[in-house]
């Protein structure tokens, strides 16, 4: 607790002085781009793997960075996602994995899980990513991690498409679904490519854009 308090009272004295005009933008509402949901390890910062300030994404994290299919019975992850997209008209929309995933090795293994019955229930919501790597490779265990953290990515896509918050949106274009897989040792990033049906280098999938915003900048200092 002690590095949270001494953190807290260096953003006071400094960060806050020197940002002060962002904050008093941002304390009279929110306009983010992007909905960013990935997992509650405390090895993920979504704002300093993208570089982004405060108010430019609305995040949600849980174990698993999972989103349950939509249902009647109301939930924090579906309240967040409809507010998200209906509310603050989001125009992308991330599901973020990671490497070394505790939430994926318990669905690997949910027998380990029995002294936690809320996560072995939670983690239903991974159980066909499982499914599809056992069918892939004829089994699925902990050497089959990266790829089931890739499936349980796609997975909780498709969830996503089960929220009428988002389908309509979808349906015309206005929103975009991103899967990724975060690598905490190496800094990379893994988007996936429709294209291709696999994961590919973040470089890779977004060269277009990425050639735009360089082309961009190269303009700014001609």
């Amino acid at each position: 607790m002690e590095k949270v308090i001494s953190g807290f009272l260096r953003f006071k004295s400094s960060e806050y002085v020197q940002r002060k005009q962002l904050f008093a933008d941002l304390a009279n509402g929110q306009n983010p781009e992007v909905l960013f949901i990935t997992c509650a390890d405390s090895r993920i910062d979504p704002n300093m793997v993208t570089q982004t300030e405060p108010g430019d994404l609305f995040i949600i994290r849980n174990a698993g960075n999972i989103v349950p299919p939509h249902s009647k019975q109301a939930g924090g992850v579906t309240a967040s996602i409809e507010f998200a997209v209906a509310a603050l008209g989001v125009r992308h929309i991330v599901i973020c994995g990671h490497t070394d995933c505790g939430a994926m090795k318990g669905a690997l293994n949910p027998a380990g899980l029995d002294g936690l019955p809320h996560v072995q229930e939670w983690l239903d919501h991974s159980r066909a990513a499982v499914d599809v790597v056992k069918a892939k490779h004829g089994q699925a265990t902990i050497d089959e991690l990266s790829d089931v953290t890739e499936e349980n990515v796609l997975l909780q896509m498709q969830h996503l498409r089960t929220h009428p918050a988002v389908l309509s949106p979808l349906s015309t274009g206005d929103v975009d679904l991103h899967g990724w897989v975060y690598d905490i040792e190496h800094g990379t990033v893994n988007a996936y490519c429709e294209d291709k049906k696999s994961f590919v280098p973040v470089e890779e999938r977004y060269a277009d854009l990425i050639q735009e915003l360089a082309a961009a900048e190269e303009s700014k200092t001609a």
